[in-house]
């Protein structure tokens, strides 16, 4: 039975949730065998300063929700407004494929992390999940992270906003 009146719209809901614009991220980590998997992600949001919390949400249906769940750290790579196609290498086929001919890189305690010029990064512990709906929310405790000055990749209705930012005049 659902917790929504017959004449919800799952579909209108789901149009409705892309006005809201969010940056991307590729949240990575490794497999009990020690093989790199990545995903790309655009529930990423701060929690807390004290203690540094954030989270993110991922499907109950995806192959690597095992995976995350039993990790001890992940990094959240967030991309760069040019790295819009490894945001789409990192939605697509299988994770540990994700990484074919890439080059590896690991955060400062030893999480697998894109090797590449994103706009930040924060290597957390895997704290704690709260199954909600049709997604686990994943709260990690931010142990290390970086950032850059390039400008962050934007998803925005069902596309990638490609455009350059605008600065007030003043």
């Amino acid at each position: 039975m659902s917790d929504f009146p017959p004449e919800f719209d799952s579909r209108y809901f789901r149009t409705a949730l892309g006005r809201f614009a969010t940056g991307v991220t590729v949240v990575t980590t490794a497999a009990p065998d020690g093989a790199p998997v990545g995903l790309t992600v655009s529930s990423f949001n701060s929690v807390s300063l004290e203690p540094p919390l954030v989270l993110w949400s991922l499907s109950l249906k995806s192959a690597s929700l095992e995976i995350f769940e039993h990790c001890e750290r992940y990094v959240v790579n967030v991309l760069s407004a040019g790295q819009a196609g490894l945001a789409r290498r990192f939605a697509l086929g299988h994770t540990r494929e994700r990484f074919d001919g890439l080059p590896r890189a690991y955060a400062p305690g030893g999480t697998p992390m894109l090797d590449a010029p994103c706009a930040a990064w924060f290597e957390c512990r895997n704290r704690s999940r709260y199954v909600e709906g049709d997604h686990v929310i994943m709260v990690g405790q931010v142990e290390r992270c970086g950032h850059s000055a390039a400008a962050p990749l934007v998803f925005h209705a069902g596309g990638f906003d490609l455009t350059p930012a605008h600065k007030p005049t003043e």
